[in-house]
């Protein structure tokens, strides 16, 4: 199973009041770092593109090496526990500002179900301009534990994730990707998710949640 530590973040008020009884997590609060983690999490995000597509000049390759080097040994001393830092903790940013997941903005967030919409960049490429297939799953299993918490159920982490790719799914043009609950039953939740290019079905998705056991990691 997969964890959705996502499920802790209360953005609406609605966070699960016997959380503390649902798991080994943390608890996590969402975090306001300033106006330069934005900046900073958007120039990875473009560093994490250009690593991809880019084909340098030996010296050129160089200094970027040296250069990465650079701020890998500046920002090592301000390694924080899991919860500590920002990264997944800023709800407005795409991706609520992790560089793991997918540089979507919520839109919709309710007991009626998720809605996010945003692009795959270059970073996400498989082949032949079209988005990897294994990106499609960490949209879907990210959403998944987002319906969850919005629905108000507790901690829970993925069971199961059926992924159907209806077309192919294209770099840099914006799409949705939508889903709610279709039904609990004890412990599990069922989830069925959808990506839309505009009215064009990209890919299906269902899912089992189950909620933590007390103390269960």
């Amino acid at each position: 199973m997969s964890e959705h530590t996502v499920g802790a973040v209360d953005t609406n008020g609605q966070g699960d009041s016997d959380y503390e009884h649902h798991g080994g997590f943390p608890k996590f609060e969402a975090a306001d770092p300033g106006p330069d983690w934005p900046r900073f999490v958007e120039a990875m995000r473009k560093l994490q593109d250009l690593a991809v597509s880019v084909d340098p000049p030996k010296d050129v390759l160089a200094h970027a090496a040296d250069r990465v080097e650079e701020l890998v040994e500046l920002l090592t001393p301000h390694v924080v526990p899991e919860g500590e830092s920002p990264s997944g903790r800023v709800i407005a940013l795409p991706g609520r500002g992790s560089l793991l997941m997918l540089p979507w903005t919520v839109e919709e967030f309710g007991p009626d179900g998720v809605k996010s919409r945003g692009v795959f960049r270059r970073f996400h490429l498989g082949g032949n301009g079209a988005a990897h297939g294994g990106t499609l799953p960490l949209l879907f299993d990210d959403l998944m534990g987002m319906i969850v918490h919005a629905y108000g159920r507790p901690i829970s982490r993925t069971a199961y994730l059926h992924v159907n790719y209806r077309a192919v799914t294209p770099l840099n043009t914006e799409l949705t990707v939508e889903g709610s609950v279709d039904r609990v039953e004890g412990r599990k939740t069922y989830i069925t998710a959808r990506l839309l290019q505009g009215d064009k079905l990209l890919a299906d998705c269902e899912a089992l949640m189950v909620q933590l056991l007390p103390g269960q990691p």
